[in-house]
């Protein structure tokens, strides 16, 4: 069939919205003293986890090989590559950096957005921070404002449900943190925003149910391209007049609604109502693992996998979408519901190591996945996005019923993590890579950045040979 092309010609360029030219002030003219106090506390939660994230990702045999290939020779005055000992060109070193926090479906997110601000920005800011002699203070003002801009556009736009939302709107953010750190004007900021809008991936959700790990280099590309960014705004390239409008609501995505992109802004922050996880795998998994929790917890903490005849998991239709029971390598693994609750049941907790090779070909948790039945439950996706619900029952060899649900996951906003929690997890992830005693020197560098003139003293650390490769 011929399609006629209707021709539409661009005689003038538009004018610049008024809601872009509101945020262009605000993100121009934020200085720290704007955040309100939770906001300073979450985003220096969001920095040391995303770190620790950063960390542990980095101790992969695909990301170890991605630094010795891309980063084979160590540049004193470059950037912290974390968790690998070395340093490189700053654009670079974010690449890395986003690349491994993902890695390990750790990094925390935002469920309004419904995306991973974080990791598209840490990355991004810690690697230009040294070079443009930013104090601690600037780091957490960027770090936070880029998390706005980020999250702002994901609540503003649909995705297409073919997308994956990693590598897209958090290009943005990303580039708007790295504006701020310049001290660039309203003015930039508009370019900046336009020329970014138009440089995110044309990421796909098939990736990751496919267990295709280059989807760990999606966030990794919106670190790099953010810094960029910043260099072609300086040369003199420039985007249209509304990027983001045309990128988020005729291309990737769908019902754009600008005026979300100013709503109770300096009010309501974004980075103040995210989730952290502690599960190690898809955050669609955690209902159904919380529940899943609760029932072993009945009996005693242990159920032993010869026990168990079936279970079966009703769920709202993302977690069900996961409904594999036979995963490939890693990544798969944890994009699958029957693997990640056999696994953990028999691990008692889905940690890092539950998910990986040793754990995904064990023949005990294959079994028991082979037993794992996942299917929608349409109630329980009518009740999103307010709540993620999960219904898992345990049918025991000696005919026994376990039940138990979860309305949504632990760590959200509706049923947070305590501080301590968040914390611990800092340590479970940090302390195999450097030991104690340097992890504890890094949450308190985190901790201490908004009485730190210079970023110099936490770089240091982060730079630093793992103990595992000494």
């Amino acid at each position: 069939m011929t399609v006629h092309l209707q021709a539409e010609p661009v005689m003038q360029r538009p004018a610049t919205p008024a809601w872009l030219e509101q945020l262009a002030a605000f993100c121009a003219d934020l200085r720290f003293e704007a955040l309100p106090e939770p906001v300073v506390a979450r985003t220096l939660q969001v920095i040391g986890d995303s770190i620790a994230a950063i960390a542990a990702g980095a101790q992969e045999p695909e990301t170890i090989a991605l630094v010795q290939r891309m980063a084979a020779t160590d540049d004193a005055n470059g950037a912290a590559v974390i968790g690998s000992g070395r340093r490189t060109a700053p654009p670079l070193a974010a690449f890395l950096n986003g690349t491994a926090g993902t890695m390990l479906e750790l990094d925390e997110g935002n469920q309004f957005c419904r995306g991973h601000p974080g990791i598209h920005v840490v990355p991004a800011v810690l690697a230009a921070a040294r070079g443009l002699k930013a104090s601690g203070r600037d780091l957490v003002t960027a770090v936070a404002l880029g998390y706005e801009i980020g999250a702002r556009i994901g609540i503003a736009s649909k995705l297409r449900i073919t997308m994956h939302p990693h590598g897209t709107w958090g290009t943005v953010g990303a580039a708007v943190a790295i504006a701020w750190l310049n001290r660039r004007d309203a003015a930039t900021m508009i370019e900046t925003i336009n020329v970014a809008s138009s440089l995110g991936l044309s990421t796909s959700r098939r990736t990751m149910l496919e267990g295709g790990t280059v989807r760990n280099s999606f966030a990794g590309f919106s670190n790099q391209i953010g810094l960029m960014v910043g260099d072609l705004v300086a040369a003199g390239f420039t985007g249209e007049a509304d990027g983001l409008g045309t990128v988020y609501g005729t291309v990737i995505a769908d019902d754009w609604r600008p005026e979300e992109m100013v709503a109770d802004l300096g009010v309501r922050w974004e980075i103040a109502r995210n989730y952290f996880k502690r599960h190690a795998c898809c955050r669609y998994n955690h209902g159904s693992l919380d529940a899943l929790a609760r029932i072993v917890a009945g009996e005693g903490g242990k159920i032993a996998p010869d026990a168990i005849a079936r279970i079966d998991v009703a769920t709202y239709v993302w977690a069900a979408q996961l409904a594999g029971q036979e995963p490939h390598n890693m990544l798969a693994a944890k994009f699958s519901l029957p693997f990640s609750i056999a696994t953990t049941i028999v691990h008692g907790a889905a940690t890092v190591p539950a998910f990986r090779e040793p754990a995904r070909t064990d023949e005990t948790i294959r079994d028991l996945a082979r037993r794992v039945f996942v299917r929608e439950d349409p109630e329980a996706t009518a009740k999103l996005p307010g709540l993620r619900p999960a219904l898992v029952t345990i049918t025991l060899t000696d005919g026994r019923v376990l039940e138990a649900q979860a309305l949504t996951n632990r760590g959200d906003t509706e049923d947070p993590y305590t501080p301590a929690e968040v914390r611990q997890k800092f340590f479970d992830l940090t302390e195999p890579v450097w030991g104690q005693s340097h992890a504890e020197a890094i949450i308190a560098a985190v901790d201490g950045l908004i009485d730190s003139d210079r970023i110099d003293p936490l770089d240091t650390l982060l730079a630093a040979q793992p103990a595992t490769r000494t």
